[in-house]
């Protein structure tokens, strides 16, 4: 069906993403590129000087690792880790590598959600491609 789908991974609490690879390996063609994706938030500088200096790069190394464990055993598997905001970088980044389909999760919207809308939320408003939300 599809020959190039990105998966964003969020580590926080409130997302369940180990269904998410499953349906991307079912959503795609013979030969597919897969791509996990996540998006490591900027941290205002006043935080900044209350961490390590070397916070971020191990932060990244260790979602590269993590995200290689789980592309395992997934033929033309890729890994990116990038900074931004969410939403927009998840959009920006399907748009700018010509991906035709995103598999993202979401969790259960609370009462902040409605007034600044979840991250799935804002790629299904504004991707350039199919987007398949899973919960």
């Amino acid at each position: 069906m599809y020959d190039k789908i990105l998966v964003p991974i969020a580590f926080d609490e409130d997302h369940d993403d180990s269904k998410a690879l499953p349906v991307a390996r079912l959503l795609a063609n013979p030969g597919a590129q897969i791509v996990l994706f996540h998006v490591m938030d900027e941290i205002p500088p006043y935080a900044m000087s209350y961490l390590a200096e070397d916070f971020r790069s191990e932060s990244r190394d260790a979602i590269i690792a993590e995200l290689k464990k789980r592309t395992e055993g997934t033929e033309n598997a890729q890994v990116v880790v990038v900074d931004g905001h969410s939403g927009r970088t998840i959009v920006d980044w399907a748009g700018d590598h010509e991906v035709d389909c995103i598999v993202i999760s979401s969790h259960r919207p609370g009462l902040q959600d409605y007034f600044l809308g979840s991250t799935a939320a804002r790629v299904v408003r504004h991707a350039p491609c199919a987007v398949h939300v899973l919960r």
